[in-house]
């Protein structure tokens, strides 16, 4: 299928820019180059609040104050380097709107700052304050879903296993929106998509190569299950679980990879792949329709909650 319009525009500026590098850029190059301005208009929410979970920064949008409401905890994207409440605004507020519930961001620690396990710890230890807390931030404790996209949804699935495995709790949904799962970066689409649509294979692999650790350290090993969590044998007992991808990502066979793997491990789950987009294309809603289709989607799984 071709690339949507406006997609398809960006694309060609970046060919015609000569496919800029991402490893040839600075950390704060790529962190003040993350564009959110393509996902539409900041809508307004009921009550937006900024809070401090024990050391982690958390935002919460609420379309309701004073009712208790299903959760998402959302891990945003920016390949582990780049990304915060400003880049992701948008779209959450967005979700929050649409399924009326309880969106919470959490601002996870950034590589290569700070390199595996930082971000995973983060993500594990705002599940379980918001878990915790739940009634008094005014979400409901047993309707909590984890989401994220990119470098999120590893982070959502990684958090998920690591809450089954503990045996504490459980979230009611997982929603994964395009999740890193292979550090060596070695599906077919990474080759055939990994060039010319924007989010490369450069991109998406050095990041990995920050966080890990191994672009310099040579620390975390890229097969390890929690670096490379496409491999893992552990999936059953996960809750339902939602995949979302992207024809012309070089994350889209891997994505599709784990939904098998899933199936095979007996986990509920869906998946859906978007055509005619790019990875990145979920924040991209003022120039893709299936942008705002994935969104509209995304708020009737977590509605599902209720």
């Amino acid at each position: 299928m071709k690339l949507e319009a406006g997609i398809a525009n960006l694309v060609e500026e970046f060919i015609a820019a000569g496919r800029p590098s991402s490893r040839a850029q600075s950390i704060k190059q790529r962190r003040d180059g993350y564009i959110a301005e393509l996902g539409g208009e900041i809508e307004p929410v009921a009550k937006v609040e900024t809070i401090d979970a024990n050391g982690i920064r958390l935002r919460l949008y609420h379309p309701q104050p004073g009712k208790i409401l299903p959760v998402v905890i959302y891990y945003h994207g920016g390949c582990f380097i780049s990304g915060d409440f400003a880049t992701h605004e948008r779209q959450l507020r967005q979700v929050a709107n649409q399924a009326q519930v309880l969106v919470i961001a959490v601002e996870y620690r950034l590589a290569p700052e700070h390199i595996y396990p930082a971000a995973h710890d983060d993500a594990l230890a705002a599940a379980n304050y918001i878990r915790e807390n739940a009634n008094a931030l005014g979400g409901n404790a047993d309707q909590i879903c984890l989401m994220g996209d990119s470098a999120g949804g590893h982070i959502a699935l990684v958090t998920g296993l690591r809450l089954k495995n503990a045996g504490s709790w459980l979230p009611a949904k997982l929603v994964l929106i395009y999740p890193m799962l292979d550090a060596s970066g070695s599906s077919q689409s990474y080759k055939t998509n990994g060039d010319d649509y924007i989010i490369t294979r450069d991109t998406l692999l050095s990041g990995f190569e920050y966080y890990l650790g191994t672009k310099e350290l040579g620390n975390t090993e890229k097969q390890h299950p929690e670096a490379s969590p496409l491999y893992r044998d552990d999936f059953n007992g996960l809750p339902k679980t939602h995949i979302i991808s992207a024809e012309f990502d070089p994350l889209h066979d891997e994505c599709e990879h784990l939904f098998q793997r899933l199936q095979q491990q007996n986990v509920r789950c869906t998946y859906t792949c978007y055509q005619g987009v790019i990875h990145g294309f979920f924040q991209l809603a003022s120039i893709s329709r299936s942008s705002q289709l994935a969104i509209e989607q995304v708020s009737a799984w977590v509605r599902e909650m209720a």
